[in-house]
């Protein structure tokens, strides 16, 4: 929340009194004051005797009565210059809209309402700004405003609570969810609904409450006045099948007609899931084949099912011949399925497989995941295919799936790893157009550069990294202090060690190990003392070995 508004002094000063707008003058006596009165020199000092009359603000407050005039008299600054002088809700709206800082934010929102000339607050103000904290999880702001809107009595809609509920369980709130869920009855002119009920199922299944998914579901007519649908019957089957009940999932399948409700393509979907996640495949293709039996058409979800049920079992070419099959019936595979297939490839070590899913894949228009492609560069690596990932890595820039950190980094080590160094600075060097190099990537070319001993090229990438705000870390400065132990400058190493500690990085015993070692090997032994000492002094005990 935000700090309590500092008031002028003269209001601080006079709010500290009584209510009598005249209390903060001189007190006299009822002597003192007929003396006063009667004396004749009274009229000429009146002026000077009252020191009130004398204060600069006189002419300002001697018109004002009262203690809210008072307060009237004051202009508060908006939190926002200029503040607009015609505000509309809409525009007040798009004023939010652009703040990315929520105190601000809020700050605006309550001087709208407060100090704006003849503005109030409606609902759409108070959804905007909730669904804008709720978002944010900044769930404390979001619930005093929320408190607000109870007690202002202004008229609300279901949405704004199917909004909050999601945003709770996005951030493992159950409880949060359920307790607003209860309350919206408690807003003026909202009722519960199943859109609202089968938010907070989802919300409870998201967090794995699967228990009181069921109790809920089993309760709703009576304790909610909900009747259930389709959906609300899909997340309760959904639970089970997550709770490895897939029988019990079955039976509510079973059960749906006689409540009134028709099972649909995503019904037997959950269902078949359920069989994947337990590695019954049998009982899979079984739900499959009654999809195709009732008429309908499995849809990608439904394929993609079954393909990663196929690849799990390490039935590669049964997955292959469902993604056949899916597109002979028109189905086109997405993200999901070429993933759950190139991973699977991946992990059976056939990168030859897995590049031509994923051209296929680049063709199509579909965006691999950057863990996907930094799975594949690594079992081309692996097998020695290092050029093949250089290319891969160009195709994915051709077809502008812009490579992240991830995936360079990966690159980077396996081509320095081959003594490459070159080409992963170029590769680097392509990177660094369009984006930021991070600090993982630094180190891994750092730590190839020092490896293959270029160190001035290293102390480039070193300087750069720092002029871009980068921190080095340990692993950073031992490769940099390995470096110049390799080519016999341990002292340089030294000077490495004690920039090291002046920036608060804290070296292992590694760092003091490769250093010891380094200056033995170069004839410096008369330094090593010195080393062992900075070590002591950090609490780290080296084992010297000759």
């Amino acid at each position: 929340m935000f700090p309590h508004r500092q008031l002028p002094l003269l209001h601080r000063f006079y709010s500290s009194t009584t209510s009598s707008p005249t209390s903060f003058l001189p007190s006299f006596t009822s002597t003192q004051f007929l003396s006063t009165k009667n004396s004749p020199d009274s009229q000429e000092n009146k002026e000077t005797d009252d020191p009130f009359k004398s204060h600069p603000s006189f002419h300002h407050l001697s018109p004002i009565k009262s203690k809210s005039q008072l307060l009237q008299s004051y202009t508060i600054t908006p939190p926002i210059n200029p503040w607009p002088k015609d505000l509309s809700h809409k525009r007040l709206i798009s004023l939010i809209s652009r703040q990315h800082d929520l105190n601000l934010a809020l700050q605006i929102f309550h001087h709208a309402g407060k100090y704006h000339p003849k503005f109030s607050h409606n609902y759409q103000t108070y959804q905007f700004i909730i669904q804008k904290f709720s978002s944010a999880r900044a769930f404390q702001d979001m619930e005093t405003l929320l408190d607000e809107l109870k007690r202002a009595g202004i008229s609300c809609a279901e949405n704004l609570f199917i909004v909050v509920i999601r945003n709770y369980g996005i951030a493992s709130k159950p409880k949060k969810a359920l307790k607003i869920f209860l309350k919206m009855n408690e807003f003026s002119g909202v009722k519960r609904s199943v859109k609202s009920f089968n938010t907070l199922l989802n919300a409870l299944v998201q967090n794995k409450y699967y228990d009181l998914v069921y109790g809920l579901f089993k309760n709703c007519r009576k304790k909610f006045d909900i009747v259930p649908n389709v959906s609300t019957c899909n997340i309760l089957i959904k639970a089970l099948c997550r709770k490895n009940d897939v029988n019990a999932a079955i039976r509510i399948l079973d059960e749906m007609p006689a409540m009134g409700v028709v099972p649909n393509v995503v019904s037997y979907t959950t269902i078949l899931s359920g069989y994947v996640a337990r590695g019954d495949l049998v009982g899979a293709k079984r739900v499959f084949h009654e999809i195709h039996d009732r008429g309908w058409f499995p849809d990608v979800m439904t394929y993609t099912i079954l393909v990663d049920g196929h690849c799990k079992q390490g039935q590669l070419v049964d997955a292959i011949k469902v993604m056949d099959d899916m597109e002979e019936n028109g189905v086109e595979p997405n993200d999901v399925t070429y993933g759950v297939m190139i991973e699977a490839f991946c992990k059976e070590k056939k990168s030859g497989e897995a590049v031509n899913l994923l051209n296929d894949m680049l063709d199509k228009r579909n965006v691999p995941s950057s863990a996907l492609c930094c799975k594949l560069i690594d079992v081309l690596c692996v097998e020695g295919k290092v050029e093949e990932a250089s290319e891969l890595w160009k195709k994915l820039m051709i077809k502008n799936v812009t490579p992240d950190n991830a995936i360079l980094s990966t690159l980077i080590f396996w081509l320095c790893k081959e003594g490459k160094i070159w080409e992963a600075r170029k590769l680097f060097d392509e990177f660094e157009k369009g984006s930021v190099p991070s600090e993982l990537t630094y180190n891994t070319l750092i730590a190839g550069m020092c490896e293959r001993g270029e160190l001035s090229e290293a102390a480039r990438l070193w300087d750069d990294m720092v002029e871009k705000r980068l921190s080095p870390n340990a692993f950073t400065y031992n490769m940099l202090i390995k470096g110049f132990c390799n080519v016999g400058n341990a002292s340089e190493g030294i000077r490495v060690l004690e920039e090291m500690l002046e920036r608060g990085c804290s070296p292992n015993e590694s760092t003091y190990s490769i250093l010891v070692k380094g200056l033995h090997s170069s004839g410096c032994v008369s330094e090593i003392p010195r080393v062992l000492s900075m070590a002591a002094c950090n609490g780290k005990e080296i084992e010297i070995v000759t």
